[in-house]
């Protein structure tokens, strides 16, 4: 077979490959074809990565040490990856997320910079300049790369416990950022204007696009890390769609175009799904994270107002006696991987001829689609996941919500308090039932790092404790009834 010939076949290949992305994207947008959308994805992957390096083999890398760095590479890196997918609990997903995005823009910024810094020892070019095309590909991948490279790191940090999940500032840490955005953007404009691969300049570029992300991400606060990590994302396939220009690699080009849109569109619907502007979330310093201040279970509580506490046995009687009870997931129940104690809890209540449903909230957890995959891992029936907008009207002729580890996505004062800061953001109407209980293991507020406003209503009951144990002597009393 000769050269061209090869070259059509890899060609034709990419064409498959990026069809089984855009089939695979597809099906990830329903939990129930989600895991089949994965598999096409990387069926896809594959398909490129082999079409590559035959694409290598016969026309571009001829020496053996490139290989064995290719291979070697390969091994380490796909062997961490399949060790790491396979043993991360449940909770850790988000900074295995942040991890990836890391990963990924740091490759992507690599791999840019190597091609200037080629193109800068290689006299190709009329008067040494580099074409236009090439130039700009470059310093976005370059630019975009870093940024999430660095800003990704403090992302896991915070999700990690490494780093402080609250807003961390410093007076005038906006005009920095604005003096680095400036250098970044003059520096990225003088090599475009003038076409010369300044290969001193470009690092000089690089390291103030890492400093930068790490200065516009440690002000953002936990609450907002679920849209961080979607915007981080879209990072990711930009910086990768850049270095596909720039190494004139096809597939690279769309599967990072793909992620880079569907995660800007991902970041778009969440930072709706808050009522905020993306603005806001990068440079509002909202949220306390993990460490805002505790109130203790024993019916104080700071937002005015007392709590009503409930044991097991009467919120059992509750639940096993309802016509309809829909359970709310939130993070507590990722942390204490209690998924399959409220599926085992779901099971005993249909049983009894109870209808029970699951409402997800958009931002709930700590990463787009956490509760789906969470409570998909517990083999939760797909139909019963619903999302908010359709939960919503069957909260006011539900006989019981139970709400398990979910706090800021169950305020009602994001409806009636102008004052608070999640005012206008879109709830779960919980408060809107007829019982409300909550497991909670104490009255620390969420990641917003305020009260919620649900705990003093008359009709809610706290059960306090883990929410794996509390679940557990949960299933226990409706056995018992």
């Amino acid at each position: 077979m000769d050269q061209a010939t090869i070259v059509t076949v890899v060609q034709l290949s990419y064409v498959v490959a990026a069809a089984a992305f855009i089939l695979g994207l597809h099906r990830m947008s329903s939990p129930a074809t989600a895991r089949n959308g994965n598999i096409v994805s990387a069926v896809g992957m594959a398909i490129a990565v082999v079409a590559t390096a035959i694409l290598l083999l016969t026309g571009g890398i001829t020496s053996l040490t490139p290989w064995m760095i290719i291979i070697v590479g390969t091994i380490i890196g796909g062997g961490a990856g399949f060790y790491l997918a396979r043993t991360v609990q449940m909770t850790a997903m988000p900074q295995m997320v942040s991890l990836f995005n890391a990963a990924g823009g740091g490759a992507a910024a690599l791999v840019a910079i190597d091609e200037f810094i080629k193109l800068g020892s290689l006299q190709t070019f009329a008067v040494n300049t580099v074409p236009l095309h090439v130039m700009v590909a470059t310093l976005l991948g370059v630019a975009f790369g870093s940024i999430t490279f660095t800003g990704s790191l403090v992302a896991f940090g915070k999700l990690q416990g490494l780093v402080p999940g609250r807003p961390v500032t410093f007076a005038g840490s906006q005009f920095v950022n604005l003096g680095l955005f400036l250098a970044l953007v003059l520096s990225a404009g003088y090599l475009v204007v003038t076409g010369q691969p300044n290969v001193p300049l470009l690092l000089l570029l690089t390291a103030v696009a890492l400093v930068l992300g790490v200065t516009t991400t440690m002000p953002i606060g936990g609450a907002d890390m679920p849209v961080v990590i979607s915007l981080l994302n879209s990072f990711t396939g930009i910086a990768a769609a850049m270095a596909g220009f720039v190494i004139n690699n096809p597939a690279l080009i769309i599967a990072g175009a793909l992620v880079g849109a569907s995660g800007a569109i991902l970041t778009q619907l969440m930072a709706k799904a808050m009522n905020r502007s993306l603005y806001n979330i990068l440079f509002g310093a909202f949220g306390t994270g993990d460490s805002g201040a505790a109130a203790g279970a024993d019916g104080g509580y700071a937002g005015g107002g007392s709590t009503r506490e409930i044991g097991e046995d009467d919120a059992a009687v509750l639940l096993a006696y309802a016509r309809s009870v829909i359970i709310v997931p939130g993070y507590g129940l990722a942390v204490a991987q209690a998924q399959h104690n409220v599926r085992e809890l779901a099971d005993l209540l249909e049983k009894r001829g109870v209808e029970v449903k699951y409402a997800i909230h958009p931002v709930a957890g700590r990463m787009p689609g956490h509760m789906n995959v969470l409570l998909a891992e517990a083999n939760v029936p797909y139909p019963q996941l619903i999302e908010m907008d359709e939960i919503n009207p069957e909260f006011p002729r539900t006989d019981v919500v139970l709400v398990v580890g979910a706090n800021d996505v169950t305020n009602p004062a994001a409806r009636s308090n102008p004052a608070s800061p999640i005012f206008g953001m879109p709830i779960l109407d919980v408060d809107q039932a007829q019982n409300i209980i909550v497991i909670k293991r104490s009255m620390r507020p969420g990641f917003a790092g305020i009260d919620n406003e649900l705990y003093v209503n008359a009709k809610t009951g706290m059960l306090f404790g883990d929410a794996k144990e509390a679940l557990g002597r949960l299933v226990n009393a409706v056995k018992a009834v």
